[in-house]
Parts: C-alpha cells; structure tokens; sequence
C-alpha cells in the first residue's frame, strides 16, 4: 500500500475512533441527566410528603416539620447547583399547591411579593446547596446556610406584607418572631440530622465517588 493510503486509513480510523467517543459521552450524559431527573422527583416528593407532618401550624403560614428540607437540600448536594435551584422552584410550586396565602392586603403588588418571598426565592435558596456539591461535610454547611436564607425570604416578607398583622408591636420584630418560631426551630433539627449524615453515612449517599489510592510499587 502507498504512504498516502496508509495516511488515509490512519485518517479514517481516527475520525472512528472521536466520533465513538462523542458518541459515548453523549450515552453517558443521557444517563447521567435521567438518573438526577428520577432521584431529583423522588426527593421532591418525599419532601412535599414530609411537609404533610406538621406538630406545630401558625395561623398565617409557616410550620414545623420532621425535615421536610433535607431532601430538597439533596438534590443540590448530589447532583449541583442546577438540579438543586430546579428541585427548589418544583417544590415552591406545590407548597402553593398546598397551601397557599393570599396577602392581607389583596392587591397585584401583594400577591407578587407573596409568591416570590414566601415561595419561589424561599424555597430555591434551598438549591443553593448545589454550591457544596462534592464536599464531604457539603450538607452540614448548606443545611444551616440555606435554610437561614429561606428565614430571610419570609423575614422580608413579614415586613412588605404581614406587617398589618403587628398589632402594635415593631413590624421587623413581629416578623423576625413569628418567622422564627417556626424557621429556627427547622433550621436546627435539619442541620442536626445534616450532621449525622455527614459523620456515618457513606459517601455514595452525597454522590462523592471513592478516591483510589495509587498501588504501591515495589521497590
């Protein structure tokens, strides 16, 4: 065989050999996508199921329950930033679903401020925790760091909207009380069970793959 049909075959075999390559990332990529879709519906679901259980419901929003945000945070945390503020926005929905407050007040400028501070922003700051994906105690940092976000959503809500509801008390501290008889109190049981989590489960529960450890050589 001539060089030249010899250079035309190594041509050829190299154009094979990237197209199976971008053929398989691409495989591998669907995979990837579809297996964060299926567990990132899962965690949704089992947070809203959670939501369900509440020993302790105010009068204008606002409850407490066994960790209702821990699956939420675990979507970020397992598969990043993007799933995470996804999952965040999909369960946003169906707490207004669920239960949803219309604002005292009754006007267009109201309903906005409701649906953005006590459901669209509160709860994707909780993918947020897509930040700290990949680290080894990722969740025990998030858990406290989002959810506090979340207070600060309903914060500022509790002063632009339910302040009329202050009855002569400061509105910033009827806010910042109200907010916090059930947030704090969420906040502290989550990044307690974040903690646990972070200390005896596996790493394959936050999808940190195990590092080899080079083989040693002998000498």
């Amino acid at each position: 065989m001539p060089p030249s049909g010899i250079r035309q075959k190594m041509h050829l075999i190299s154009i094979k050999k990237e197209v199976y390559f971008i053929m398989a990332n691409d495989v591998s990529s669907r995979k990837e996508n579809l297996r964060a879709l299926v567990e990132s519906a899962l965690l949704v679901a089992l947070g809203f199921i959670l939501s369900y259980i509440t020993p302790l419901r105010l009068p204008w929003g606002g409850s407490v329950t066994p960790i209702s945000m821990l699956p939420i945070l675990m979507i970020g945390i397992r598969h990043g930033l993007k799933w995470g503020l996804a999952g965040g926005l999909v369960y946003a929905g169906l707490q207004m679903l669920q239960q949803f407050w219309p604002p005292p007040t009754g006007t267009v400028e109201g309903y906005i401020a409701v649906i953005m501070l006590d459901y669209v922003l509160a709860f994707s700051a909780l993918g947020l925790s897509g930040l700290f994906r990949g680290r080894k105690y990722g969740l025990l940092v998030a858990a406290p760091l989002c959810l506090t976000l979340r207070y600060a959503c309903h914060f500022i809500s509790g002063m632009v909207v339910w302040g009329v509801f202050a009855d002569g008390m400061p509105v910033w501290l009827y806010s910042l009380t109200y907010n916090g008889s059930y947030m704090i109190p969420e906040i502290v049981l989550t990044t307690i069970v974040s903690a646990v989590l972070c200390i005896t489960a596996p790493p394959v529960l936050f999808n940190i793959k195990p590092v080899r450890q080079a083989s040693k050589t002998g000498s």
